[in-house]
């Protein structure tokens, strides 16, 4: 595992415990029961109709490690209603504190400003953030296979699927993808997504390409997703031409003077 990641889990673990102790799982269930239902991530960015289309989850992030602060006036529905406005399918809302500038509540105020559904994109180690993620008002969670075990993977998604959420299993080396398409689609289908991350974090750098080459050995790219390093109408294209019509695009708008007016710009016609 790589030592980014391996300090970030670490970290994770004692917050969860916290967590716990702060909120237990019954409460969360006593919350979760006192919600509508979630809003169909999977349905909102999975389209086969349309070839020559391409969707955007749309990330709010205030910084990240890699980036260090990248947008200092940061207003997470602000920049959500932007996102809406400008032709969004989805939105995937940051909630790590220590590394990414996030919080747990900014899941409900977007919700509550925008009809999109809410990805939370965080760093799950514990069933427990699974529940949490719902009675935040998830519609949506990241798992990262790379920080999992397949059996805990499997306990996620089959809890998430029962909450009505979608998972977005995420990948970047080979070894994890050849592991993920066995797991990815479990317990239903239309629950789940497979990301492939662009990012390596062993240097930071990010590579378009490597989308491109993992998607070469799947039979199915319609609920592949792309994530990071995306900037331009014919990055999203040349991604188009390898199968791939989703994609998770975050630092890039954050760090343009409007982030509503460069997804629209993002999503212009080649």
């Amino acid at each position: 595992m790589h030592s980014v990641l391996k300090d970030i889990l670490e970290r994770k673990h004692a917050e969860v415990a916290q967590a716990k102790e702060a909120m237990p799982v019954e409460a969360l269930k006593e919350r979760i029961a006192e919600l509508g239902r979630t809003r169909n991530f999977f349905q909102a960015v999975v389209d086969r109709r349309h070839p020559d289309v391409s969707h955007v989850i749309a990330e709010v992030k205030r910084k990240s490690p890699s980036a260090g602060v990248i947008r200092e006036d940061f207003d997470p529905v602000a920049i959500a209603k932007a996102y809406a406005a400008n032709g969004a399918s989805a939105i995937s809302c940051l909630t790590d504190e220590h590394d990414f500038g996030g919080k747990l509540e900014y899941i409900h105020q977007i919700r509550d400003a925008v009809k999109l559904p809410v990805l939370r994109k965080d760093f799950l180690v514990d069933i427990y953030q699974v529940w949490e993620s719902r009675a935040a008002g998830a519609d949506a969670i990241l798992l990262i296979a790379e920080a999992l075990p397949e059996r805990d993977i499997i306990d996620f998604q089959i809890l998430a699927t029962e909450l009505g959420m979608t998972t977005l299993l995420e990948v970047h080396d080979v070894d994890n993808l050849l592991r993920a398409v066995n797991i990815v689609g479990f317990p239903h289908a239309s629950y789940s997504l497979l990301g492939i991350n662009n990012r390596d974090l062993r240097t930071m750098k990010t590579s378009l390409e490597h989308s491109m080459r993992l998607a070469e050995m799947l039979e199915d790219t319609s609920i592949l997703v792309s994530e990071s390093g995306i900037r331009t109408p014919q990055d999203l294209a040349r991604l188009r031409a390898h199968g791939i019509h989703i994609v998770l695009v975050g630092e890039h708008l954050m760090k343009q003077p409007d982030p509503g007016v460069a997804l629209r710009n993002l999503l212009a016609p080649v």
